[in-house]
């Protein structure tokens, strides 16, 4: 599976990575904020993007908007410290199929993935 990363912090991306390679999950591409993510995605063409919220020059959800307009069904996921309901919820309005909040366990990250594939395939 190709994989997105979106977010601005180097520790972060690198920990999505190494969470990732443990789920098998080995052809990844990063990105350090929603403008390199929308210059990389075209010819990237991931299977999943995982994308955090608040970055410079684009943020997530300006991504996410923007994104959807012109792909409305690679499972986006949302990794960021953003917890409370209201953004939860304007970020699957945006178009986000699932939601992790920072800090999270490999396991956790590892479950969300699985939920938002499975149900992709079920869909």
């Amino acid at each position: 599976m190709r994989v997105m990363l979106i977010d601005d912090s180097k520790t972060m991306r690198n920990i999505q990575k190494s969470v990732l390679r443990q789920l098998g999950h080995t052809e990844i591409e990063e990105a350090c904020d929603g403008q390199d993510a929308l210059s990389k995605i075209g010819s990237f063409a991931p299977d999943l993007v995982l994308v955090d919220w608040n970055m410079p020059n684009m943020d997530g959800l300006t991504f996410v908007k923007t994104y959807r307009k012109a792909n409305k069904t690679t499972p986006l996921i949302m990794v960021t410290t953003e917890a409370e309901k209201a953004r939860v919820i304007e970020a699957i309005k945006a178009g986000v199929n699932n939601y992790v909040v920072k800090p999270f366990t490999p396991d956790l990250l590892g479950q969300r993935i699985d939920e938002t594939m499975a149900k992709l395939a079920a869909g």
